[in-house]
C-alpha cells in the first residue's frame, strides 16, 4: 500500500468510509483523547479545519484509550464532547488503537511512513500528528505538544 488512500475507517457514526474520500486534500491525522492535558487542542485542530477546508484541507480524528485510558466514552459520548466543548465538526472516527498488535493499519502505515523521534515507531501519547498531502504521502509527523497552530505554515505551503 502506497497511500492512505488504500485504508477504510469507521466514523463516530458507524459509517464505514474509504479514506479515498480524501483524495487530493492536505489533511492532518491526529489520534484524540477527551481526559488529556493535550484535549484543548481539538479547539486549534478546529481553527484550522474551518481555516484551510474551502483551499482542500481536513482534520481526521481518531479517539485512542491507549494512553492513560484518557479515552474511556463510547462513540456516542466522545462525539457529544467535541461537540459540546469545542464545536468539532472536522470528521471523527471510531476508537482504534495506535499502537501494538491490535493498531487500525492506518496507524501501522503512518508510524512506518514517518517515525517518531530516533526512528521508533511507536506512538507515545495523545494528539500525535501526522500532515499527509495532496498525494496521500505522509510529509512530516509532529509530538503532542506541538500545537495545531504550529503547523499552520506547514498546512499552508502544502495548499
Amino acid at each position: 500500500m502506497s497511500t492512505l488512500y488504500s485504508f477504510s475507517a469507521r466514523t463516530l457514526g458507524g459509517e464505514s468510509v474509504d479514506l479515498d474520500r480524501y483524495r487530493d486534500k492536505v489533511l492532518l491525522i491526529v489520534n484524540t483523547a477527551s481526559e488529556c492535558g493535550f484535549t484543548p487542542q481539538y479547539a486549534g485542530l478546529q481553527q484550522l479545519h474551518v481555516r484551510f477546508a474551502a483551499r482542500g484541507f481536513a482534520v481526521l480524528g481518531f479517539p485512542c484509550n491507549q494512553f492513560g485510558k484518557q479515552e474511556p466514552g463510547d462513540a456516542g459520548q466522545i462525539g457529544s464532547f467535541c461537540e459540546k466543548n469545542f464545536g468539532v465538526t472536522f470528521p471523527m472516527f471510531e476508537k482504534v488503537d495506535v499502537k501494538g498488535p491490535a493498531a487500525h493499519p492506518l496507524y501501522r502505515y503512518l508510524t512506518s511512513e514517518a517515525p517518531g523521534l530516533f526512528g521508533t515507531k511507536v506512538i507515545k501519547w495523545n494528539f500525535t500528528k501526522f500532515l499527509v498531502d495532496r498525494r496521500g504521502q505522509v510529509v512530516k509527523r509532529y509530538a503532542p505538544k506541538t500545537t495545531p497552530e504550529a503547523i499552520a505554515a506547514d498546512i499552508e505551503a502544502l495548499l
